[in-house]
């Protein structure tokens, strides 16, 4: 009716077929198009005449239901990028994401997303990549049949880029030294660390209170030697940048360990490492605002006797010492003929072996149940 009315004032020339095509929401070319029909069918011409006919791009119907059994049978739970991301590796899959989602919630497979609620403005990322440095871990049931284990991750702030993940039984001093070290090794020295303020990060005087940096525990020691600042965040809310990558850990990781079959801490850290670390990056990693590095290089030798626990102890009058129940026999030294009652200071490593110093000088290395591993001289300074 609207249009039979727009054509009558064209053709009184009240109205140009520029106008009147204005006034329909169409372009001219339509407009005239429409009008032609109009004249030799009537009405009916203006009907779509896609109506009641199959698209010539309509999936096949043995493709759909393809898809919607691959999802059943393997990917049941999985969010729909997640799926959508592993079947685009299946050279017979080349739908996109938004046909994908539609035919999962067709099939009741999915439910909608629900509503967001009101924006929160995120704290600006640091330009440089090695300007800011998260560290942080998530307790849950990574491996199936497993009980829960801790993911100890290590992020960069500018860029989201996990550098380090891996899991333990519990996270502590030594599982942040092993995730730092890591870093450290492969990247550099950065500016700064942000952690919670868990124990073996800070000392926390009051229960939710301002932690008190002047007793440093061993990675504030070992920060501050290596010139890094650490700071403490007072709220889940300000470690977002880990808290939101830990959400997309524990629905995708949990799922790609299951469906690889892993059941074992071991072989899963090195899946965590050599499989899935590249490709969540190049999935999630976003890119810096300024390509310059903040990272300072350096080598094992120079942080590896900072990154670890470091503890005095007195020599017993049979020349050992005495660590975590270990006994902890030294060798023969030309620095002297004995070290009974003398101080020395034991290094515990991440990775679980142990070093005795007396002073700058070393004495001896040992494994993980005391027995000693090393009798060769070395030179790392305190």
């Amino acid at each position: 009716m609207k249009f039979e009315s727009v054509l009558d004032r064209v053709e009184c020339r009240e109205l140009s077929q520029l106008e009147a095509a204005e006034i329909m929401g169409v372009s001219e070319r339509t407009f005239r198009r429409w009008r032609d029909r109009h004249a030799s069918e009537g009405l009916e011409g203006l009907f779509d005449r896609h109506l009641g006919k199959a698209s010539a791009k309509r999936v096949p119907a043995d493709e759909i239901a393809w898809v919607l059994e691959e999802y059943r049978t393997h990917y049941l739970s999985w969010t729909v990028k997640h799926f959508h991301d592993h079947m685009s590796k299946q050279p017979r899959f080349n739908w996109g994401y938004t046909w994908t989602k539609t035919r999962l919630q067709a099939a009741g497979l999915v439910a909608p997303a629900p509503r967001r609620g009101a924006h929160r403005r995120k704290r600006p990322r640091r330009a440089m990549v090695g300007m800011m440095v998260h560290q942080d871990a998530s307790s849950h049931c990574w491996l199936e049949g497993h009980a829960p284990l801790d993911l100890v991750v290590t992020l960069d702030d500018a860029t989201s880029q996990i550098y380090s993940a891996f899991l333990v039984e519990e996270e502590g001093t030594l599982s942040s030294f092993a995730g730092l070290l890591e870093v450290i090794v492969a990247k550099g020295l950065f500016c700064s660390l942000y952690t919670d303020r868990g124990s073996h990060y800070f000392h926390t005087p009051e229960a939710g209170g301002k932690v008190d940096k002047s007793r440093p525990t061993q990675v504030g020691r070992a920060l501050a030697q290596l010139g890094v600042e650490h700071i403490a965040a007072y709220s889940p809310q300000a470690r977002g940048r880990s808290e939101r990558a830990f959400s997309t850990l524990q629905d995708r990781l949990v799922k790609e360990l299951r469906l690889a079959g892993i059941t074992t801490v071991e072989a899963a850290n090195r899946y965590i490492t050599e499989v899935y670390l590249p490709d969540h990056n190049a999935r999630f990693a976003q890119p810096p605002e300024r390509p310059e590095s903040a990272f300072v290089p350096v080598g094992l030798d120079q942080v590896r006797d900072i990154l670890c626990i470091r503890q005095e102890r007195v020599v017993g009058k049979d020349n050992t010492v005495n660590y975590r129940r270990l006994s902890l026999q030294i060798p023969e030294s030309p620095l002297r003929h004995h070290f009974v009652k003398a101080k020395v200071r034991v290094h515990h490593y991440p990775d679980g072996t142990l070093a005795v110093f007396h002073g700058p000088g070393w004495l001896a290395n040992y494994a993980r149940d005391g027995t000693m591993i090393d009798r060769e001289s070395k030179d790392i300074a305190a």
